[in-house]
């Protein structure tokens, strides 16, 4: 007459289904698939020193900070072709504070990274609404949970489109893939717009069709690719009314600016080995910008850039890499007739990095050491300096 407690408990079953895996965080999945939900953390904790110069190895700076603390949930509601994805930010040098400084368009810290709702209608086509990364360099729409250094290179620094908010589209097919996105221009967490729209198309050519497992979308070739896979791809962004000084990110322009940004990119993974080259360019009608008072001037950076970045993962997941990088400045913001105090310099970057994997990029120590010469054409001095970082990266 009586039923135990372990056989009650037996007899009912969960409306929920939960189950984790490294990678994937923590999936809930309601039995009736009204909803999916995925939940995932991760941290990177950082220590870097920078000397004064290539000679004085007297710290000008140590670095000890959270680089980043994130929080990402995914999923769907009602039906998987209705998605969803919000990834927010809690770290302080995850979250702008120096452009909300003085800022009359993006005045509070960015919590939130991404919130962007996307319909699927047949597999491949998407259409999405929200805030999240434009289709721009490779390095940029890659996580930077998934980069075999420290930190993404000087040249998506200056010239990343980064994130923005409105209109996307995706078209992928197995050799080729198509974006587009037209969004407002002033970038995450904007308080503020105008009549300007910001202009986003990117093509993509995968020859030998494409990688395993998403690896495409992380840097190293963790996946051991037995075949080789190249990925060629094209961005072209413009940006009318820019309101900062990288249209989407950066300080209050003084004026408004019509930028255009060219990005072309190539990577190859095989049995190991990975490759990735980038080139960056960008324009604007009138790159500086001066205030009412006609006593002070901002710029934009015009010019251009390149990296090239080399690595091979043991099979051990231990990984050697190598990175050089460079930005360029067009003569009119560093030899200005009429400006003379702005002075855009062209910075150098190398880097070494030895990283080792534990669970793939969801766990990893990686360990930088770094080159930096700084030129000025103006008055034609150089300065060099060199770097060290070790972070350790934990996420599920």
């Amino acid at each position: 007459m009586f039923v135990s407690v372990s056989n009650m408990f037996a007899q009912y079953e969960s409306p929920i289904k939960v189950k984790t895996k490294i990678g994937k965080g923590i999936e809930i999945l309601q039995k009736d698939s009204l909803f999916a939900l995925q939940f995932q953390f991760r941290m990177q904790n950082r220590a870097g020193y920078l000397s004064k110069s290539e000679t004085d190895f007297t710290p000008e700076e140590f670095e000890f900070r959270v680089r980043r603390l994130r929080m990402k949930l995914k999923g769907w509601v009602y039906n998987p072709k209705f998605r969803y994805y919000i990834q927010l930010s809690f770290s302080r040098g995850d979250m702008d504070w120096d452009y909300t400084q003085g800022s009359l368009y993006n005045t509070s810290p960015n919590l939130v990274r991404d919130a962007v709702f996307t319909y699927e209608p047949i597999k491949g086509l998407e259409f999405s609404l929200g805030q999240t990364k434009l289709p721009g360099n490779r390095q940029r729409v890659t996580s930077s949970g998934d980069l075999q250094f420290a930190d993404r290179s000087i040249v998506n620094g200056t010239f990343t489109i980064d994130r923005d908010m409105g209109f996307f589209a995706k078209y992928d097919l197995k050799y080729i893939r198509l974006n587009a996105a037209v969004t407002s221009g002033e970038g995450r967490n904007s308080s503020q717009s105008d009549k300007g729209l910001n202009y986003t198309g990117r093509i993509d050519i995968l020859p030998f069709g494409k990688f395993t497992n998403d690896n495409e979308m992380q840097e190293g070739d963790l996946e051991r690719e037995q075949k080789p896979k190249l990925a060629i791809g094209v961005t072209y962004n413009y940006n009318a009314n820019a309101l900062r000084q990288g249209g989407t990110i950066g300080k209050d322009l003084y004026q408004k600016v019509d930028m255009q940004n060219l990005h072309i990119d190539l990577l190859f993974k095989y049995k190991g080995f990975a490759f990735l080259q980038e080139y960056c360019n960008r324009i604007a009608n009138n790159p500086i910008t001066v205030d009412a008072t006609n006593t002070k001037q901002r710029s934009t950076y015009v010019g251009y850039g390149g990296l090239s970045q080399v690595s091979y993962c043991f099979k051990n997941n231990f990984e050697i890499a190598a990175r050089y990088a460079f930005i360029h400045p067009y003569k009119s913001i560093y030899d200005n007739a009429t400006y003379t105090t702005v002075n855009s310099k062209r910075t150098e970057e190398m880097a070494l990095g030895v990283t080792k994997y534990f669970y793939g990029h969801r766990l990893k120590v990686q360990g930088n050491l770094l080159y930096i010469r700084n030129e000025d054409f103006k008055n034609a001095t150089l300065s060099q300096k060199l770097g060290a970082i070790l972070q350790i990266e934990i996420g599920i």
